[in-house]
């Protein structure tokens, strides 16, 4: 259904895309996930032309958007767009979004424009808001009606640009649920995204941008479970971390625990979590006989929901979850009071302890 060849983006000086080629066929969903800067939505705004390519081709249906004889207009209504930031007519109704690009471009009449409007709130779960306007709804609410919208143009491919990334954790799932409802209906979709959960389970393939270009793409499985490429694992790895090191013992424990915190509401992990994880931290760093060279591991796994902490540290073997190492055990027994499992080894010279966090 879509086939780029050649297709490279520069901004003067600056190369974003390079030399990207790829097929994507009808009925599939892709998910585009990656590190920022690294092209993912100027890819998306190529293919509908929001941006202008500075080389290469895009064909839709067999058709190139480059050609002088086509009507590139009429191939564009084929795409709808999803943005990040919603980009609702805030003087218009809830149902004038929905109807004024039907009526006006497509030519459909106001009654019809409307009935169709009415079925499409219905999918998405905001009929009550048909003639509510844009101020009045919730980030998730306002997506929502977003993608309605973009249904009402009738594409046979959808286009989403990270759609939930400006919404609070709390209004992430409502939106994609949306976007899973409408995967069941056979449209082709290509999703840039950062919830990685959600592209391993809708999609069916993942393309890994870096560099300018796909630099690897596969099947949820492989992407998530068995990257080939280094960056990639690098990548995937990383998304599901959050490290700190010390090399002091004057380091900040409110900024540590802080960033620990951010990582578990990144994930939309438990307040009883995020309280144990900074409990965790304290006692670890209480108990320390040296701090030069020292490195805490947050690690969320989203298949199986567990959570393990690590901590590395440098200097002579002691086995801190020892009962009799330390002279107050109290540390020691609330530290595992908040693991269902703990383990210690030595290795490299350095201290490594793993514990699993209850959930």
């Amino acid at each position: 259904m879509i086939r780029v060849h050649g297709l490279s983006k520069h901004f003067g000086e600056l190369v974003v895309l390079k030399e990207i080629n790829t097929v994507i066929n009808k009925g599939e969903i892709i998910s585009i996930i990656g590190p920022s800067g690294t092209g993912k939505s100027t890819f998306l705004r190529c293919l509908n032309l929001l941006e202008t390519p500075t080389g290469g081709d895009i064909f839709i249906d067999d058709i190139s958007l480059f050609d002088k004889h086509t009507n590139v207009p009429k191939i564009r209504q084929k795409m709808g767009m999803v943005f990040q930031s919603f980009n609702l007519y805030t003087h218009l109704s809830v149902l004038e979004n929905l109807t004024i690009g039907p009526i006006k471009l497509l030519g459909k009449k106001k009654e019809e424009a409307n009935k169709k409007a009415i079925e499409l709130l219905r999918l998405v779960g905001l009929a009550e808001k048909v003639y509510s306007f844009p101020d009045e709804l919730s980030g998730g609410q306002k997506q929502r009606v977003a993608i309605a919208r973009c249904m009402a143009m009738e594409p046979e491919i959808l286009l989403f640009d990270e759609p939930t990334s400006a919404l609070d954790p709390t209004m992430v799932s409502e939106v994609l649920a949306v976007i899973r409802r409408l995967a069941r209906e056979g449209i082709t979709m290509v999703i840039v995204t950062h919830e990685m959960e959600f592209a391993f389970n809708i999609s069916s393939r993942v393309f890994y941008m870096d560099e300018g270009l796909i630099y690897e793409e596969g099947t949820p499985q492989q992407i998530f479970e068995n990257p080939k490429r280094e960056k990639t694992r690098t990548f995937i790895h990383r998304i599901r971390s959050a490290t700190k090191h010390i090399t002091s013992k004057a380091y900040d424990l409110y900024a540590i625990q802080g960033e620990m915190e951010l990582f578990c509401e990144k994930h939309m992990l438990s307040r009883k979590v995020s309280d144990d994880v900074a409990l965790i931290i304290e006692e670890i760093l209480e108990v320390q006989a040296d701090y030069h060279d020292i490195e805490l591991s947050l690690f969320y796994h989203e298949k199986s929901g567990n959570i393990e902490f690590t901590c590395e540290s440098a200097g002579e073997p002691v086995n801190l979850l020892e009962e009799g190492t330390l002279e107050d055990d109290i540390g020691l027994k609330i530290l595992k009071s908040r693991c269902k499992s703990h383990d210690y080894r030595y290795e490299d010279g350095k201290n490594i302890i793993e514990l699993t966090v209850k959930v």
